[in-house]
């Protein structure tokens, strides 16, 4: 059980070489300076030249297109002198924004709600606030408002339409 060893002892070529390597080769790599160390640095030292000379013509192309793009976006604009095009631009701009400006002041108006709905929201406030611990109490007055809003809207839909 102990008598033998329990990794085989390293494989030592002396005299015949291995099967498909020459004696000439084995002489070479075990009296070379080189470790296993410098060699990987070597490899690893030419992968990153590699990679950054790939980097490098990819920046390249990215802005050979860039410039081409920018080419064909310079001779697409619009055929006027490129001196009016920016305030006729300009002006449109600020027309559409006073137009906007407009429209959003009319949306500010406020409209006097109708005496049911306001009678309907009043009663939903005193009903809670007589019931702040119990607001569930107050579904009856909570409908009425929703029927009153439902009307107004409708009649607001009707107008529109």
């Amino acid at each position: 059980m102990g008598s033998s060893a329990s990794k085989p002892d390293a494989q030592v070529w002396k005299g015949t070489s291995p099967p498909g390597v020459s004696q000439d080769l084995i002489e070479a790599l075990q009296s070379s300076p080189e470790t296993d160390v410098s060699r990987l640095q070597s490899i690893e030292l030419a992968v990153q030249a590699r990679v950054a000379a790939e980097l490098r013509r990819l920046q390249s192309e990215e802005a050979a297109a860039l410039r081409e793009a920018q080419e064909k976006l310079s001779t697409t604009a619009a055929p006027d002198s490129e001196a009016t095009a920016p305030a006729l631009s300009r002006q449109t701009v600020s027309k559409e924004v006073e137009a906007l400006r407009a429209k959003l002041e009319e949306r500010k108006k406020v409209r006097q709600l109708p005496d049911s709905v306001e009678a309907a929201r009043g009663a939903v406030v005193r009903c809670l606030r007589e019931n702040d611990r119990r607001p569930l109490d107050c579904w009856k007055e909570v409908e009425t408002f929703k029927e009153e809003v439902r009307r107004l809207e409708k009649g607001w839909v009707e107008k529109v339409v």
